[in-house]
This record gives C-alpha cells, sequence and structure tokens, in this order.
C-alpha cells in the first residue's frame, strides 16, 4: 500500500492570492514547509511554488516565477519528491539558474545518480576535519596579509561599485583549488554577460559552475540560488576536491529571506529583517568549510554593506560566523586603488598560523607601517608633519609609495603566495 502512494496525486486549491503569496487549502497533512507545490494553471503547465508556512487550515506558498494565470480554484499538486539536484563532473563550465536548469544556451545537462539535497544540513562539528594549509588566491593583498587557508570561510564587506565582482573574478580564475562554484544572486541583468565573458573569462568559466538569479526574479528564486550553490559546492567537496564558493551576495538572500518572512507575516525586527534571516545566515554559511572527507568548500562571500555602514544588521551577524573579513572602501577605490582592500580594517581568523613563518615578522611590520602612516595621513597631506620628527613616521612616509604599489593589482595580473612573501621582504628591506 505504501508503495502504490508515489503513484498516488495530492492536491489542494488555490483559495486566494494576495500578492506573491497564495493561499492553499486541502490535504494540509501532506505538506510540509518547505515542502514543493505545482499550481496547474492549464492542462500540462504548472506554476511551481514552495511552501513558507501554515495559517489555520490553509498552507501559505510562493512561486519561482511569476502568477500569471493564477485562479480561484487552481488544483495545486503536492511534489512529495526530495528537493535536489543530481549534478556530476559534466557540469563545469556551465551556467544554470536558481534550479539547476541550464540558462547557457547549451545541450541538456547529464543527470547523476544521487540526489543532493538542497537544504543539506552542515556537517557536525565533531566529526568536521580542521582547516587546511594556505591557499594560494593569487591576489598579493589577500595572500600576504589575510592568508585564507583551505576550508575557510571569509566575507568581503563593500559597498556597491568598490571592484567586489572583479575581485571575485580574480579569485575564480588565479585560486589553486580544483572547482569553483560561483552564485551571483540578485545579480544586474545586464552584468551577467559582462562577468562570464569579461571578468570571469573562458579559463575561469571551465572549471566553474554559475549560478545566477537576477534582480527582477522573485525572492524565491533569489533565495534558492544561495542554497543551490551550496549544494553544488557540497557535491563536488564529497568527491574529494578543493572547492572554491564564490557567493555574490550573502545581503541579497537575506533580503530575498526577508521579502518572503514578511509575506509570510513574520513580525519585521531590526531595518525590517525577520528572525528566519538570522536563523538561515549560519545555516547556510555554516555548509561551508572543512567536510569529514579530504574534500573542503572554501567560501567567500560578499556582503553589501548598506549605505556603508558595516555595523548594520547583515554584516554584523556575517562577521561574527565567518572566519574573517576582508573590508573594501570607496575612498581606496576612488584614488585607483584596485582591488580597494582596507588591510587595516580587514583580518584573516586563521593568522598568523596560516602564514608562513619565516615572513610572519615581515608582515607585521608592513602592517605597523601602514597604520603609522594612516594615522599621520591628515597631517602630512596638509603639511603639518615635519620631517624628522619621528623616525617611525619618517620610515612610514618612505615606504608608502612602494606598499601603495604592492597593494595595487591589475585583474588580469596573478601572484602567486611566494612570489607576494618575497617582494613584501624587499620592500620592507628585510
Amino acid at each position: 500500500m505504501i508503495g502504490e502512494l508515489d503513484a498516488t496525486s495530492v492536491y489542494g486549491r488555490v483559495t486566494a492570492v494576495r500578492g506573491l503569496l497564495v493561499e492553499v487549502s486541502g490535504p494540509i497533512a501532506a505538506m510540509s514547509l518547505g515542502g514543493r507545490v505545482g499550481i496547474e494553471i492549464a492542462a500540462g503547465v504548472r506554476v511551481p511554488c514552495e511552501v513558507i508556512g501554515f495559517s489555520g487550515e490553509k498552507a501559505l506558498v510562493m512561486p519561482f516565477g511569476g502568477l500569471d494565470g493564477v485562479r480561484r480554484g487552481c488544483p495545486a499538486y503536492v511534489d512529495r519528491t526530495v528537493a535536489g539536484l543530481r549534478p556530476t563532473m559534466a557540469w563545469l563550465g556551465r551556467v544554470v539558474d536558481a534550479l539547476g536548469r541550464p540558462v547557457d544556451g547549451g545541450s541538456p545537462l547529464p543527470q547523476g545518480e544521487l540526489t543532493i539535497p538542497f537544504r543539506n544540513d552542515p556537517p557536525p562539528a565533531h566529526s568536521r576535519r580542521r582547516v587546511g594549509p594556505p591557499l594560494d588566491l593569487g591576489v598579493r593583498a589577500l595572500n600576504t596579509f589575510l592568508t585564507c587557508c583551505l576550508g575557510q570561510r571569509m566575507g568581503i564587506f563593500a559597498g556597491s561599485g568598490v571592484g567586489k565582482s572583479v575581485l571575485l573574478s580574480m579569485l575564480a580564475r588565479y585560486a589553486r583549488a580544483d572547482v569553483n562554484i560561483i552564485g551571483l544572486v540578485g545579480e544586474r541583468g545586464r552584468e551577467v554577460q559582462e562577468f562570464l565573458q569579461d571578468d570571469l573569462g573562458p579559463d575561469g568559466l571551465a572549471r566553474s559552475i554559475v549560478v545566477v538569479a537576477t534582480s527582477d526574479e522573485p525572492a524565491l528564486m533569489r533565495k534558492q540560488a544561495a542554497l543551490t550553490t551550496l549544494t553544488l559546492a557540497e557535491f563536488f567537496r564529497d568527491q574529494g576536491l578543493q572547492v572554491m564558493c564564490l557567493m555574490d551576495s550573502v545581503t541579497r538572500f537575506a533580503m530575498a529571506m526577508r521579502e518572503i518572512g514578511l509575506a509570510g507575516g513574520e513580525p519585521p525586527t531590526t531595518k525590517g529583517y525577520t528572525p528566519t534571516v538570522f536563523a538561515e545566515l549560519p545555516r547556510l554559511l555554516e555548509r561551508a568549510g572543512p567536510g569529514t572527507g579530504d574534500g573542503a568548500i572554501t567560501g567567500l562571500f560578499t556582503v553589501l554593506v548598506d549605505g556603508g555602514d558595516h555595523d548594520e544588521p547583515v554584516a554584523d551577524a556575517v562577521r561574527g560566523i565567518l572566519d574573517g573579513h576582508i573590508v573594501m572602501e570607496r575612498s581606496i577605490a576612488e584614488r585607483g586603488r584596485y582591488p580597494a582592500v582596507n588591510i587595516l580594517k580587514s583580518v584573516s581568523r586563521t593568522m598568523p598560523r596560516s602564514c608562513d613563518p619565516l615572513y610572519y615578522p615581515v608582515v607585521q611590520k608592513a602592517r605597523a607601517t601602514l597604520a603609522t602612516y594612516a594615522d599621520m595621513e591628515e597631517l602630512i597631506r596638509l603639511g603639518a608633519y615635519r620631517q624628522g620628527a619621528s623616525a617611525e613616521v619618517d620610515e612610514a612616509i618612505r615606504l608608502n609609495p612602494e606598499l601603495e604599489a604592492f597593494l595595487k593589482q591589475a585583474k588580469d595580473e596573478a601572484t602567486p603566495l611566494g612570489d607576494g612573501y618575497a617582494r613584501l621582504a624587499r620592500i620592507m628591506g628585510m
């Protein structure tokens, strides 16, 4: 009898539509939170939806697409299969949407044998491996001052138009990982092709899968794009590979969750974000990191800071979850130094263990020199500082042009980890 249930269609009926929220009555016991429902608007044509909550005897569902054609009384069929993907290695080099469907005009994607659920739990803390050795990212500023390890998770915090996407493309091309999984969540539609062709390039795309959900897509698709990105990363991690997971941006995922929560009747809290947002952020981000086997997911997640406020709720929550933060500032970008990373405000929580012990004193001295110059910068520019008043400030003034040139890097330029350390040591005379 249980075997026959798979062949039975279970459905309810649409009773109301409020904005993007659809109320469905019927067999509520057959529906589950996060489960899938298909609203039939014509013979063989269904609008895919997800159950986001329940109210009395009705299920609240939201669509993955538009609601054109949905009417009161439309049958809403319950999908009892596990929502997930069946990826293979042949997916590399492809661009997919939030549901894992190809959007690059290529051939249909081959399907694997195992289904990887969209909503996997993070590996148990007691059985996870520790972070691995240092990972060469190919970007001098990050390699030397903010050394990242295999399996580490870091955030890139910046306002709009400061160069986050270009930095992500450099990491995708130059990082010494086996596979890149890139999630563009809420990205501008016109920038997707620019990112793929100009920033990522054919070589970067060949070892990558790009998940795209543009800003005009429903909130559910933007949320789903983040889940799909981590699901694909977990698949390759479980194959024993080193995965670089790049997501732009976590803030747009949080905004999508806010839209879904408010539509479902959740109370707003700080800046309108609902409690579910702050419950889902750690569930999403903790999926990155070392696994229980040889594979690991090294995660770099961008955070779009609202109005340059690095203490706004999403930025503050993400900073507390991740293993480090890279702060990019508009003032640095405005003077033409890219990537516009503020070294003094950024930190890698695996330092100093991740840094080459031979060069750690060099890094410390260089950071102290940058801090000395930053403290006296206004006086220097105003001409109020007199040379000879402080040996430390004099040295900082002398070394600053070379350090600025060191931190500046073109997007088509890669610097190996060892070369970056050696160049910094020559600048510092050590």
